[in-house]
């Protein structure tokens, strides 16, 4: 199982969300810092839960982060998150 996959996994478990993308986004940061051919380390997540919902954006953050902590720990560098209102869905 890949990284995203498991990501994916984790994330669904922690928030049991209404919707989640989580797209690669790491080779559009070629020739950067952190970055390393062929491996995943930069994500975009948008996700919608209700469980994200009741809080604050900085509180969704670190819960999100929380949840992938072993991932970040292994060479995730940057995710870009974007919670969205289930209305918006």
């Amino acid at each position: 199982m890949g990284i995203r996959d498991k990501m994916l996994e984790k994330l669904t478990q922690a928030f049991a969300p209404d919707f989640i993308e989580l797209v690669d986004e790491s080779e559009k940061h070629k020739g950067h810092a952190n970055y390393v051919d062929g491996k995943s380390t930069h994500f975009h997540l948008t996700i919608s839960s209700p469980l994200l919902s009741p809080l604050s954006r900085v509180a969704q953050h670190r819960a999100i982060m929380d949840a992938l902590g072993e991932e970040f720990a292994n060479g995730l560098h940057a995710l870009r998150i974007e919670v969205i209102d289930k209305h918006v869905c």
